[in-house]
């Protein structure tokens, strides 16, 4: 459930109070971006790339940035306060806002709707960590600019719903015999001791955690490529994992019913996960 207080056009109020007009163009055309950041102890993790992933969305729909960084590192910083502190996480939403009217051009210049509200983090329990989760694969069926973070996700929410049906965790996509990524996940392969990730396009969503992951691996020594990613190495995988802001890093111990390398989590895995939090541990209380 979401945390009680939000942000909406520069005031802070209960989330049950908020409030937008049905004439926004987002309730109309999915005309919006949006961006979902982790805070750990009281901390917004890697703050400046989301925000900047933020901007690059905004511009791939034509639409200025309503706010600078520091403006929304202060509506972050309220928003946490206002809500608890500890761990988070964020949802910056962006509209390009309410005409009275429904056009589809020329795109308006009107004020924009800025929204954002918090929620308890998600952690992985002992189950994911120790026995992984299982996915599913289908065909990649969404629009062809994945790297804009439009709230336009039917699609995304139809392929994700073909994982519950399943009994699965999340989707993951292919595209003409290549692997881009999940629903809402960045994916990582590991192959002969290398982390194979395919590169960013328009395909693909460029993953903010998955940047981290692949600094860490850096840090490891770990090999860590972006080089395209057939369906045939996918299935023949060692390991297989999934991250985003609410699921960090995540074991892919299952495809399609049947196990991934030996069933369990990989060593790799065990190695970067340790990595990633001793990362957070290292940031923790240093600025913004």
């Amino acid at each position: 459930m979401p945390l009680p207080i939000c942000y909406l056009n520069g005031d802070y109020l209960a989330l049950a109070d908020a409030r937008v007009s049905p004439l926004d163009r987002a309730f109309l055309f999915g005309d919006a971006v949006y961006e979902v950041l982790p805070v750990y102890a009281e901390r917004p993790f890697r703050l400046r790339e989301h925000l900047d992933r933020l901007t690059r969305s905004l511009s791939g729909i034509r639409m200025p940035p309503p706010l600078s960084h520091a403006e929304w590192g202060e509506i972050c910083r309220q928003l946490i306060a206002r809500n608890g502190g500890g761990d988070q996480y964020l949802y910056l939403q962006v509209t390009r806002g309410a005409e009275y009217g429904r056009n589809h051009a020329p795109l308006p210049d009107i004020p924009r709707t800025v929204f954002a509200f918090a929620a308890p983090l998600p952690v992985n329990s002992a189950a994911v960590l120790g026995q992984g989760v299982a996915c599913i694969t289908a065909a990649d069926t969404r629009w062809a600019r994945c790297d804009i973070k439009s709230t336009a996700l039917l699609a995304n929410v139809l392929l994700r719903q073909l994982a519950a049906d399943s009994g699965a965790t999340e989707t993951l996509l292919l595209r003409e015999g290549e692997l881009t990524e999940a629903c809402a996940s960045s994916v990582h392969v590991v192959q002969a001791g290398s982390v194979l990730l395919p590169p960013n396009s328009h395909q693909i969503l460029p993953g903010t955690t998955r940047s981290a992951i692949e600094e860490l691996a850096a840090r490891e020594g770990i090999p860590c490529r972006t080089t395209p990613v057939s369906e045939a190495q996918l299935r023949a995988a060692d390991e297989i994992w999934l991250t985003a802001a609410t699921r960090e890093l995540q074991p892919v111990t299952r495809l399609d019913g049947h196990p991934v390398g030996s069933g369990r989590p990989g060593p790799l895995f065990t190695r970067m996960y340790a990595q990633l939090q001793r990362y957070k541990a290292q940031l923790a209380g240093t600025p913004w």
